[in-house]
């Protein structure tokens, strides 16, 4: 699948009932990666049965309950994804569970299939790993929720990513479609928010190439609630226009049983790196909190 018509999923092709967005693998095209987004009614409740997958319950806007295995977990969540981290809860495969949420809320469910079926686990706000990555204009924030942290997961890696406005992320562009010492193979899903300004919505674009082999060409603009597909190839930068931030949650999973984040950078780009060095973060990070210190520079990926 390397059609930009099938890899760019707007706002609402895929709502039904609460849910904004219903993305599986098999509407995907492929075998592991998966996102729901679902918008709860102050008092509203959806009942979730994970099948053969494993799940996190991430909040995106408000907070919510989870009733799973006899126990209620109480997800505090935050105002909105550019000014705090969130609680979150993991559920595994083969599980059934009901979200509620007092006084409404959106709610991400980030999916990949699982072959093992781990505990029911629950992390707080303060147990996200979060790091300040890239300088000047490819300065951004990355925040880990199941990646490069404690959270025991089979498949499933989540993150998400804010850059100001003005700024580049996923940037040297990098790939991650093949197994070998140096790469993992990972599907890609790219979850959009865009911070309004003062006369509404924003906007900003999202490029993915390929190789000869494998080509693949997207260049699209972006706005609050799309999806971008990554099935392979090279993928960035992800571009916040001047005076919109921009957010993504990145949903990963692959055959790999190792759970490892292994990529590739094109090296036509990957100079631009050298030159973060007389760079400073940009000011205007973090814009959630807490924040770790600035990781060494073969780590700034994203």
């Amino acid at each position: 699948m390397t059609d930009a018509s099938d890899l760019v999923v707007r706002a609402g092709a895929t709502a039904h009932g609460p849910y904004a967005l219903d993305l599986t693998p098999e509407r995907a095209g492929w075998r592991f990666s998966g996102l729901k987004v679902v918008d709860l009614p102050a008092g509203g409740h959806v009942e979730l049965g994970t099948g053969g997958d494993e799940m996190l319950v991430l909040p995106l806007a408000g907070g919510c309950t989870v009733e799973v295995e006899g126990q209620r977990y109480e997800l505090a969540g935050r105002p909105d994804v550019f000014t705090a981290v969130t609680d979150h809860l993991y559920l595994p495969r083969d599980t059934t569970a009901r979200v509620g949420s007092a006084a409404g809320g959106t709610v991400a469910l980030p999916t990949a299939r699982a072959e093992r079926r781990l505990p029911v686990a629950y992390q707080g706000a303060d147990r996200v790993r979060t790091e300040l990555r890239g300088a000047g204009q490819c300065s951004r924030q990355v925040n880990n929720y199941a990646l490069g942290n404690e959270l025991a997961t089979d498949h499933l890696l989540v993150c998400e990513v804010l850059t100001p406005g003005g700024n580049w992320s996923s940037y040297p562009p990098h790939k991650h479609d093949e197994h070998t010492e140096a790469e993992r193979e990972l599907e890609e899903i790219y979850y959009f928010a865009v911070r309004p300004g003062p006369a509404g919505p924003g906007f900003a674009f999202h490029r993915t190439y390929g190789t000869a082999q494998r080509p693949i060409d997207i260049a699209a603009e972006v706005r609050t609630g799309d999806v971008v597909l990554v099935p392979h190839g090279y993928h960035g930068p992800s571009m916040a226009a001047p005076g919109y931030d921009l957010y993504y949650l990145n949903v990963m999973a692959g055959p790999a049983p190792d759970r490892t984040w292994l990529m590739t950078i094109d090296p036509a780009h990957d100079w631009v790196r050298d030159t973060w060095e007389t760079q400073d973060v940009d000011p205007r990070l973090p814009l959630t909190r807490p924040v770790a210190q600035r990781p060494p520079e073969s780590e700034d990926r994203r």
